[in-house]
């Protein structure tokens, strides 16, 4: 069994930035690992993604500003997001399937949830 632990969001105005992190329980978990995102009345929607070898792909939406990494040996993975906007707040979900080992970016695709953070962006 997989625990995701979340930290990291927080209210920020927009130009700021924030860094999030996920912490993955049990032993070292080389599946795919991703962030997704979901604001009040909408979708929850892919940001990044992330593989143990290093694939990275991101939503158009946050290229050049979000950066995914990841630290196999501590089990975490992290969202450095800069230049934040207000379209930016949701809750941020980190997700993880250890028996997928390349990019997915569908919500369906993982198995594993963070409990959510929430990013607030102030105009």
């Amino acid at each position: 069994q997989v625990q995701l632990v979340e930290s990291g969001g927080g209210l920020v105005q927009a130009g700021g930035s924030l860094r999030l992190s996920c912490a993955a329980s049990g032993s070292t978990f080389t599946g795919v690992r991703g962030w997704f995102r979901q604001a009040p009345g909408k979708e929850r929607e892919f940001v990044a993604a992330i593989t143990s070898i290093g694939t990275i792909s991101y939503a158009d939406s946050v290229k050049g500003r979000f950066t995914i990494s990841r630290e196999n040996a501590k089990n975490t993975v992290y969202l450095q997001m800069n230049s934040l906007k207000s379209e930016d707040t949701a809750i941020y979900y980190c997700a993880a399937n250890p028996t997928r080992f390349f990019i997915v970016s569908y919500p369906t695709n993982y198995n594993y949830w963070g409990q959510g953070t929430q990013v607030t962006v102030s105009s």
